[in-house]
């Protein structure tokens, strides 16, 4: 894949998705900013990239922070040089399942600032570096509940639907300007997030896996690897697209 000599930007990199995704970018010869509000967890992954040969840097912002976000930039740009790729994968789940009468404010409000606007404010700060350099790539972390329907989390829902549709939105404002966005779509993938509903019950993983064909849930490594790709110069012709990693559930 074609991302030598670039420099990009993972935000939740200190693990799950986001560490394997920086970890692939190293190996393929990027420089690695791995951003985290867990800073002792975004520099364990600069380790590891470090350890494999890799340049890496580890920076602490919080997607939720507009000022964080424009920093994080900013000082990529200025230890760096350039910003090619930014990949938006911080993210939050809802802290209770339930149906939307009942769902907490207080939930939904924290869902939506990180998941929705925190995407918003990694595109405004990047696409302005990027629209100066005259090219630039932006992989936004959707989800298979961004494409289809799911039962009581509209928050979280409603956040990965949303981040499709602005990933589609800014791709036909910067076609003409050199710069791709994209985004995938993962289904039910291992992380934290999983695990915290998978210890709902003992019955939770097969009546996860009953809705999948291929009976098995993603790994963050396949996630990387199609965030690699779409992010690098492999795919030149591909934006606004949303790729969906789901094992056949859709089908």
């Amino acid at each position: 894949m074609q991302v030598e000599n670039k420099t990009v930007i993972i935000t939740g990199a200190a693990s799950g998705i986001g560490a394997a995704t920086a970890k692939l970018f190293a190996r393929h010869g990027a420089t690695v900013v791995a951003s985290d509000m867990d800073l002792a967890g975004a520099e364990r992954t600069v380790t590891s990239i470090e350890e494999q040969g890799g340049k890496g840097l580890a920076m602490q912002a919080n997607v939720a922070n507009h000022e964080e976000v424009a920093e994080l930039v900013n000082r990529t740009v200025a230890e760096c040089g350039q910003l090619d790729i930014l990949v938006n994968n911080a993210g939050t789940g809802p802290r209770q399942m339930k149906k939307t009468g009942d769902f907490e404010l207080s939930d939904w409000d924290r869902v939506i600032l990180v998941n929705q606007t925190g995407v918003f404010y990694g595109m405004k700060y990047a696409l302005q570096q990027m629209a100066k350099q005259g090219h630039g790539g932006i992989v936004n972390v959707a989800s298979l509940a961004g494409v289809k329907a799911s039962m009581n989390h509209i928050s979280y829902a409603a956040s990965k639907f949303a981040v499709v549709g602005m990933t589609k939105a800014a791709a036909l404002e910067y076609a003409a300007l050199n710069i791709r966005i994209n985004a995938v779509c993962p289904g039910y993938t291992e992380s934290a997030l999983l695990d915290k509903l998978l210890s709902m019950g003992p019955k939770v993983e097969a009546i996860l896996k009953r809705h999948i064909p291929m009976n098995r849930f993603c790994t963050a490594e396949e996630v990387a690897e199609a965030i690699v790709w779409l992010a690098s110069d492999s795919t030149g012709y591909i934006t606004g697209q949303a790729i969906v990693l789901d094992g056949g559930a859709q089908l």
